[in-house]
């Protein structure tokens, strides 16, 4: 009795290129009840079709069109998510977020007011004690801050663009370097953030979903990154 290659089932649920079109699974169960047609009329009266043998081969056609209706309704859940993350991505243009990256930036205007942007941490378990060092753009230390001990989650601070001797610094990209560690010294796991207004987003394309572009300094990145908006 012939069955139903199982490895036409594992092809139709791989789904993409290396499943089924729907043409080809038509095809395969036009041909199969055809044959399952064929082996009725011609089965040995002596020796009939056994009821069990008839369903499994009824369940294995039956399995090959409830996986493809099964990826086509995934296809169509996929697409909303896709869709309600666009809309979600889209009102956080013209915003501030903080995503994973080390830079702060600095700007004195006309009157010499000075603005920088906000710097901040992710935590994977509280920390005892937090330190974080500003660093110009030729390594040198520009200023230390003691940020004590901080819950677990996302925090983020403002440096008031003033080096460790009370001078305003000068305008610029700078960097900052983190250290949390625990009540034995221990160092713990953290992430550097940065801040960044988002200025346009790009839909899925199927290479990772919504990115958002940060401008020409910090590019794109994935609505995943944001960690905190401000």
């Amino acid at each position: 009795m012939n069955t139903i290659d199982t490895s036409i089932v594992s092809s139709v649920n791989s789904g993409g290129a290396s499943g089924l079109s729907a043409r080809q699974s038509d095809e395969l169960r036009n041909s199969f009840m055809t044959l399952l047609i064929t082996q009725l009329q011609n089965q040995d009266p002596l020796k009939p079709m056994e009821n069990s043998e008839m369903t499994s081969q009824l369940a294995q056609i039956n399995t090959v069109s409830g996986i493809e209706e099964l990826n086509s309704t995934l296809q169509g859940i996929t697409r909303q998510m896709d869709a309600n993350q666009a809309l979600q991505a889209s009102g956080l243009i013209g915003k501030g977020v903080m995503v994973p990256g080390k830079h702060v930036l600095l700007e004195q205007d006309s009157d010499g007011k000075t603005y920088t942007t906000p710097f901040g941490i992710e935590l994977a378990e509280p920390a005892k004690n937090v330190k974080a060092t500003i660093v110009g753009e030729g390594g040198q230390v520009i200023r230390r801050y003691d940020l004590g001990s901080l819950d677990a989650g996302t925090q983020s601070f403002d440096w008031n663009g003033l080096d460790d001797q009370g001078a305003a610094a000068a305008s610029g990209r700078y960097s900052v370097q983190l250290e949390a560690t625990d009540a034995d010294g221990e160092k713990i796991e953290s992430t550097a953030l940065q801040y960044a207004v988002v200025n346009r987003v790009t839909p899925n394309d199927g290479s990772g979903g919504v990115r958002l572009d940060l401008g020409a300094i910090y590019g794109q990145v994935s609505l995943n990154d944001v960690k905190q908006i401000l």
